[in-house]
């Protein structure tokens, strides 16, 4: 887990030309996304189209993420973030255990303390549609950011705890990062993404997040 320190960052919103400042407390997330053997040693699990321990783990819902992140927590020995009661789901922000970062987290994160669309050239960071053959590769191949963070950009996207646009989208959750099928355009630290919490896609994965 990599320490990130409080600061702010300002969110941005192509589509409905919005942008917004958020203050962010000090946290802590992984430095690559949840990978397959990850996944299976935590639920028994392989899900997705493709195979491999250090591949990052796709095909997973929103309620896959948040699942494992409470299972995580408690094979830690820590209290789960999330109370889960049929479709409802809320986070409790006064525990310690394993959850999904925020959007404005994700983003803090990813650009480590950078301010273009991304914090290096793309090729050296990231797999994405110009250079992946087609499928995601093993995290942590490519170049770090300056906190030590990998695959922010490319390689899956990477489901966040936020709400997309509830009055416009409902339940939609926030994707960011770009993913293996990408073009340049979607690997941004401000790019974001859409889907509903229940749909598993073989380009979306996730990473963990504490604090």
């Amino acid at each position: 887990m990599i320490a990130v320190p409080a600061g702010d960052v300002t969110l941005s919103d192509r589509r409905t030309s919005r942008s917004w400042r958020v203050d962010v407390g000090a946290f802590e997330i992984a430095a690559t996304p949840v990978t397959q053997g990850e996944y299976a040693e935590v639920t028994g699990e392989w899900p997705g189209s493709t195979r491999g321990a250090r591949l990052p783990v796709e095909g997973v819902s929103w309620w896959d993420a948040i699942t494992f992140c409470n299972n995580m927590s408690e094979q830690a020995g820590l209290a789960g973030a999330y109370r889960i009661v049929g479709d409802d789901v809320t986070w409790d922000t006064t525990v310690d255990g394993y959850r999904l970062p925020t959007e404005a987290e994700w983003e803090r994160a990813s650009r480590a303390g950078t301010t273009g669309p991304r914090h290096g050239p793309l090729d050296e960071i990231a797999w994405y549609r110009q250079n992946s053959d087609g499928g995601p590769h093993e995290v942590g191949g490519k170049q770090p950011n300056a906190w030590g963070l990998h695959d922010t950009l490319g390689n899956v996207w990477e489901w966040c705890w936020d709400l997309y646009d509830p009055e416009v989208y409902g339940t939609y959750r926030v994707l960011r990062g770009g993913g293996w099928f990408d073009d340049h355009w979607s690997c941004r630290a401000s790019a974001r993404r859409r889907s509903h919490p229940t749909y598993r896609i073989d380009d979306v994965g996730f990473r963990v997040a504490r604090g």
